[in-house]
């Protein structure tokens, strides 16, 4: 677990991240350069894949990375993404993604980070993050620099 006080925010206790795979850490369905490395350097939290795994590939292109896969249905992506991350403790847990099926889960996450990336972003993605990255490199290194996290949120 992490802990991050913002002032003027709260105090983050995160034992959880979890990604949207395409369009968040990959895109067409293979994995950006680097975030296989970004991914393992973060210590201390768990991190976790979600995906329908539209192009078949998720479990290949993340052999060798620290995480927990999980494959979502087709059908009710929103939902079952938020439900998952209910699972885990919605308050403990970190979301980032760009998709409309993200929204939800962004919103209820202790923490909701949106990309805007090569396929873009939703606007009700977007307006349900705390935080906007322009990487999921960027993104996923401000747990490994949580002063850049207290940074961008305090008040």
């Amino acid at each position: 677990m992490k802990t991050i006080k913002i002032p003027g925010f709260g105090t983050l206790k995160i034992k959880n991240i979890v990604c949207d795979y395409n369009g968040t850490l990959a895109v067409d369905g293979k994995l950006l350069p680097g975030v296989s490395e970004a991914i393992n350097n973060i210590s201390g939290i768990n991190v976790h894949v979600i995906t329908a795994d539209t192009f078949a590939g998720a479990k290949d292109q993340l052999k060798g990375t620290n995480c927990q896969l999980a494959i979502a249905p087709m059908e009710n992506q929103a939902q079952w993404k938020l439900d998952y991350v209910d699972s885990l403790d919605a308050r403990a847990t970190v979301c980032i993604g760009n998709g409309r099926n993200d929204r939800l889960m962004l919103k209820e996450a202790a923490l909701g980070i949106a990309l805007i990336q090569k396929e873009g972003a939703s606007s009700e993605t977007l307006v349900n993050a705390d935080i906007v990255c322009l990487s999921i490199i960027h993104a996923l290194e401000l747990f490994s620099n949580p002063k850049r996290i207290i940074a961008t949120l305090r008040s």
